[in-house]
């Protein structure tokens, strides 16, 4: 059987490393990485191209010959995308509607990673099905919405069946929480190295946590999908708090200082996403956020 050629976009992010990994141990894929450069430590097996995503040159010669591609890349984040917005719509949105026609145009599949800890906004109904009308609250969601909708569009036009994977909020091994995301991150790195953790609000804002392990999983099932939805989220199912996500942690080590400080205006209180869809065709398991915690906090202390 001729393997299938999958190129990740942004593949030295966070979840793009670790979808990487994941691909690569399948014998039926043949998995390239595309980033602004090649990282200094690669992954064994995956085939690695340097270049930039907003060359139109540069990038059609990067999905050249790929069956799937993978959209990971975003210049943006949740914390500064209300200052970045133009970057945002300007630069991420625009080249990723070129990207969609240079697919189109040789037939090439696609699955974009949007932000089901964003584009929902502020929902009554948790957990949020797909079905729920999208009310972001910050541009980041906004940019990643405007992108999805572009992606149906074509899909309804051109019968094309590109996917949209609407992940929550991961976190695991690669994640770095100076980059703008990763509140989980953020709370087991500063417990091991005794730093003050800092909440923004009371602690009570609740959000769906889910392992990047169980992620790739996910989106490796995505992969192999052929029917007609187009909108998966990538989630848990599970509500976490932070003051919950401080317990937990505590109970592991001990010892965690937090300082609490006002609500930022970009932070939506509740988000848990129904993941009944993607677990039609997903039959793998999905660690509980105290199993997850902990493998991330051993892993973490192993490697210090």
């Amino acid at each position: 059987m001729e393997s299938k050629k999958v190129l990740i976009i942004g593949g030295n992010g966070f979840i793009g490393r670790n979808l990487a990994k994941k691909l690569v141990m399948r014998k039926d894929l043949e998995v390239y990485s595309f980033d602004l450069s090649i990282p200094r430590e690669t992954v064994e097996g995956v085939e690695y191209l340097s270049g930039d995503f907003f060359d139109d040159h540069v990038l059609k010669n990067a999905i050249r010959g790929m069956d799937m591609v993978i959209h990971s890349l975003s210049t943006v984040n949740p914390g500064n995308s209300n200052e970045k917005y133009m970057q945002g719509y300007g630069r991420d949105l625009l080249q990723t509607v070129k990207l969609c026609g240079m697919l189109i145009d040789q037939g090439t599949n696609m699955i974009f990673l949007s932000s089901g800890g964003t584009v929902y906004g502020i929902q009554e109904n948790q957990p949020i099905n797909e079905l729920a009308l999208p009310v972001p609250i910050n541009h980041y969601g906004s940019v990643k919405l405007c992108i999805e909708n572009v992606i149906r569009t074509f899909n309804s036009q051109l019968h094309t069946k590109m996917r949209i994977a609407r992940i929550s909020n991961p976190y695991g091994p690669g994640q770095d929480y100076h980059k703008g995301v990763g509140f989980v991150d953020a709370a087991v790195k500063k417990m091991i190295h005794k730093e003050t953790l800092e909440i923004w609000g009371d602690g009570e804002t609740i959000r769906d946590y889910i392992y990047i392990e169980d992620v790739c999983s996910m989106l490796e099932a995505l992969i192999d999908y052929e029917g007609n939805e187009e909108v998966f989220n990538i989630s848990s199912n599970e509500g976490i708090s932070q003051n919950m996500v401080v317990e937990i942690l505590r109970k592991l080590n001990g010892g965690l200082d937090v300082i609490y400080k006002e609500a930022r205006s970009v932070d939506v209180k509740k988000i848990v996403l129904d993941n009944s869809k993607i677990r039609s065709i997903y039959q793998g398991g999905i660690r509980s956020f105290a199993e997850g915690l902990e493998q991330y906090y051993k892993f973490l202390v192993e490697g210090e």
